[in-house]
């Protein structure tokens, strides 16, 4: 599923979800790498309705306390719609 960040860091900021408990990409087995390739198709696909294929987004995975991850929940993070920082850190 995909809704949009109630704290938004870029003016389109949607976060994607499965619906199945995953608490981080450390918890990943073989087996979800098909919801994984699912979860950046579904990317790609809300970046295209949101209107901001064309100029760029960018796609986040924080896994763990110090990777910033704040929900213990696998979610990916679809950002754009304006011209991000060039620095990750």
């Amino acid at each position: 599923m995909a809704f949009r960040d109630i704290q938004p860091q870029a003016p389109k900021h949607l976060l994607i979800v499965p619906k199945s408990h995953i608490a981080s990409l450390t918890q990943l087995t073989d087996e979800q790498q098909g919801l994984m390739g699912r979860f950046v198709l579904l990317a790609k696909e809300l970046a295209e309705r949101e209107g901001i294929s064309s100029g760029g987004y960018r796609l986040v995975i924080n896994c763990g306390v110090e990777g910033g991850q704040v929900v213990p929940h696998l979610h990916l993070h679809l950002l754009g719609g304006r011209k991000l920082d060039d620095q990750l850190g």
